[in-house]
């Protein structure tokens, strides 16, 4: 089978992504993250959505914060902060080696392409992790009391202020990187599917690259997208308090309303079964399912049923 290309935020996504790499033939998928929230911390490149992908697929991550690697340890942090350092983004002790070989290995000349491919082989990780550039994308989220930095909105403020809107410096003059551009350009995927990211900071500083859209138009392959609300909640982050603030309505509807025209198909919770007719009014199919990812046999699970949905809708 041709690769699956699997678009991907952090949490929600990366649970997923590790569903699909065991789904199917690991070496078949390609899984693009988001590089919007990625930014320089301390002198050093940071890549959380990126590192969260890398550690779920090699079963480094920490399970109990949601973020992070397990078995971590935080004296840097504790040092930085008796020093009166910043320590409102957190960096344990294994982490922060990530961060200060990818930023050596950066500075040095090479892509982040290369650096992302060359840890997801050190981390055991047979499947493909790219990010969406190469280049530098920022997500900036406008609100009520003026645009923040993603980071600075996310983690130092904990996603309090209004948000008003969402800008990704830099997209108009970024590239998508070769490995994404080489997915559409050298042979088409069978599968495309949208991970249940967070649709606005996640999915769309992807969308926004140029020629991103028009490689996705031009596929022949279904292209599948999970809600990430479930009964007008989020699984994972601030999308529903976004799209509140937005005055888009916090459900699994809204979130397909925002891909209308993109996807071909969206994939339900079973709490949302209410909603199914009014998804399809938009265009795409839809499959009714459980979407809560609380064990890995549920990632594997879901995986496994919006394959076959996927391939359902490449058969007719």
């Amino acid at each position: 089978m041709s690769r699956c290309v699997a678009l991907s935020g952090g949490v929600g996504g990366a649970k997923l992504a590790l569903g699909l790499s065991k789904a199917m033939l690991p070496e078949e998928l390609l899984v693009i993250a988001n590089t919007g929230d990625d930014f320089d911390h301390l002198g050093l490149r940071i890549c959380p959505d990126i590192d969260t992908v890398s550690y779920t697929l090699g079963e480094l991550a920490n399970l109990e914060l949601g973020w992070g690697r397990r078995d971590e340890s935080w004296s840097f942090m504790e040092t930085l902060g008796s020093l009166g350092g910043d320590t409102w983004f957190n960096l344990g002790d294994r982490d922060l080696a990530l961060h200060v070989e990818r930023t050596r290995r950066l500075q040095a000349g090479e892509t982040l392409s290369a650096v992302t491919a060359d840890v997801a082989k050190r981390f055991g990780i047979t499947s493909a992790i790219v990010p969406m550039s190469d280049d530098d994308v920022r997500t900036i989220v406008d609100t009520a009391g003026g645009p923040l930095a993603f980071q600075h909105y996310f983690v130092r403020e904990k996603c309090a202020p209004k948000v008003t809107g969402f800008r990704f410096a830099g997209a108009s003059d970024a590239r998508p990187s070769p490995a994404f551009r080489e997915a559409f350009e050298a042979a088409s995927p069978e599968l495309v599917i949208i991970c249940p990211s967070n649709p606005f900071i996640s999915i769309d500083p992807i969308l926004a690259l140029p020629g991103v859209r028009g490689m996705l138009a031009g596929t022949v392959a279904p292209i599948v997208a999970i809600s990430p609300i479930v009964g007008g909640k989020a699984i994972k982050g601030p999308t529903a308090k976004m799209m509140d603030e937005l005055g888009l309505p916090a459900t699994a509807l809204g979130v397909a309303e925002h891909y209308a025209g993109l996807i071909d198909g969206f994939v339900l919770d079973k709490m949302d079964a209410d909603e199914e007719d009014a998804v399809r009014a938009l265009g795409p199919d839809v499959l009714v399912t459980n979407t809560v990812m609380k064990s890995l046999d549920d990632r594997v699970s879901l995986a496994r049923e919006v394959v076959a949905f996927s391939r359902q809708l490449s058969a007719k």
